[in-house]
């Protein structure tokens, strides 16, 4: 049995107009993650990263958007964006942790 890495599964928060919109409304944080991991394994991994408790985890994946590099095609990769629900009254400063 290999030992868990949360830093494995989690790739990077993801800061746009909507997961703020998220954040202030309903305790939800945006990040992109692994396309092979699991809930479990990102409520894990963001539990043992930000020391929060996780009450919900939803994930999506996102297709590759069809991108043009002058005369050059071809796709952007696919990649996994997950919902995480903290529960009330926790909250993750995602500005102290980038720095």
């Amino acid at each position: 049995m290999t030992e868990f890495d949360p830093y494995a599964h989690v790739v990077r928060p993801v800061m746009t107009e909507r997961s703020t919109g998220l954040k202030e409304k309903h305790n939800q944080y945006v990040f992109e993650v692994q396309l092979g991991s699991t809930k479990t394994d990102i409520k894990r991994a963001i539990e043992h990263i930000f020391k929060v408790h996780v009450s919900r985890v939803r994930t999506m994946r996102v297709g590759g958007k069809f991108r043009r590099f002058g005369r050059n095609t071809g796709y952007r990769p696919d990649w996994k964006k997950a919902f995480v629900t903290l529960k009330s009254g926790e909250t993750i400063d995602l500005m102290e942790q980038s720095a």
